[in-house]
């Protein structure tokens, strides 16, 4: 996968630019607030529907304007593909593939896969579930349809099921809830299932990759607290007979206590757990892993690697870990944004280098071999 260009308009602080991209290695750089992540942040829009950084979509439109527009020419080795983005403050968002528009987003997902590490991905380590989780789900969606519009129908029903939880007529609840229940389950079944088979596949690539980024000297596990194992038809009837069990403590509640919506993953660093022993720059290295992990299970299940984005990554690497983590992204296009830029990180590899100013590109210069 290669995304080939990328323009940006109104979007941010860019007034029209044009990206393009290395067919490797590209780095995006300029002082802090010019509009390096801004651009990062696009190509990932592109490929999933969605920002990391902005809560609601307007927020990416450029102030003064009423309406933005990203749109990028990616090619794979089944075709090229092209995807337009436009945010309207009134009208919302409209994604066009192709030149079509979808209605669904989920539509989206798995023309142009990334891969986006920024500073705050930490949060994979450092905070709570929900970051692990939203981890998988936009790794997940992106690789399986079946699996973003299980997930979506999941947390449609979890949300009617919590509803009815908190209904004061109890023969309503009584009388109802096995309708939400029955169809919750299947929908969970197929989260789950594929959460675990992910799990388990990027779990010995991240451990080789964190093996490697350490330069050997720090071991990962990954284990997952799921609770639920085998086959989707195994998963459904035991998550059914617990939801059936905890009937009584959900009701008390007033909300569903078990299900994919509270599943975590723990990382454990030479045996301890990352999140509570584990140094930033340890921790900053096992999202790191993943990350790179994660570029490997894309390539082992279509054939392609994504767009890896590292965004702002190599100025908290030291020199060691900022050479191994750029060599191991060979044979994948990758995006750096930084500051400036090491000369011998990037020692014995071609880049293309686009200097960023004020939200205007200011040059783009073809370095190394």
């Amino acid at each position: 996968m290669l995304i080939k260009y990328l323009t940006l308009k109104n979007f941010r602080n860019y007034a029209e630019e044009t990206f393009r991209f290395g067919e490797e290695l590209t780095v995006l750089t300029g002082a802090n607030a010019q509009g390096k992540t801004n651009a990062a942040e696009a190509v990932f829009f592109l490929c999933t529907g969605y920002s990391p950084r902005a809560g609601k979509d307007r927020l990416v439109i450029r102030n003064g304007c009423e309406t933005a527009e990203i749109e990028g020419v990616a090619e794979s080795s089944y075709g090229g593909v092209s995807v337009k983005i436009i945010f309207d403050k009134n009208d919302g968002k409209k994604v066009y593939i192709n030149g079509c528009e979808t209605a669904r987003i989920g539509e989206l997902m798995g023309n142009i896969n990334s891969v986006f590490f920024n500073p705050a991905e930490l949060k994979l380590v450092q905070d709570s579930p929900e970051d692990r989780r939203r981890f998988m789900n936009i790794s997940l969606s992106q690789m399986s349809k079946n699996y973003f519009y299980s997930l979506q129908k999941y947390n449609r029903i979890l949300f009617q099921r919590n509803n009815l939880l908190k209904d004061r007529d109890l023969s309503l609840v009584k009388d109802t809830l096995f309708v939400w229940d029955g169809q919750l389950c299947k929908a969970a079944a197929t989260v789950i299932r594929q959460r675990n088979a992910f799990l388990s596949e990027i779990a010995p690539i991240a451990k080789e990759k964190h093996l490697y980024l350490s330069d050997g000297k720090e071991t990962l596990e990954m284990r997952s607290e799921s609770g639920y194992s085998g086959t989707e038809k195994e998963i459904e009837d035991n998550f059914a007979r617990d939801l059936k069990d905890g009937f009584e403590r959900d009701l008390r509640l007033g909300y569903t206590a078990i299900g994919p919506h509270r599943d975590d993953i723990k990382f454990i660093l030479n045996g301890d757990d990352a999140r509570i022993f584990g140094s930033q720059g340890q921790q900053r290295t096992v999202a790191l892993s993943l990350k790179l992990a994660e570029a490997e299970i894309f390539k082992n299940r279509s054939g392609e690697y994504p767009v890896l984005i590292l965004d702002d990554v190599l100025s908290e690497l030291d020199k060691s870990r900022q050479k191994r983590l750029i060599d191991a992204t060979h044979g994948i296009q990758t995006i750096f944004t930084a500051t400036g830029i090491s000369p011998a990180a990037f020692r014995g590899r071609k880049y293309a280098h686009i200097a960023i100013e004020k939200g205007k590109i200011k040059k783009t210069v073809v370095r190394g071999v």
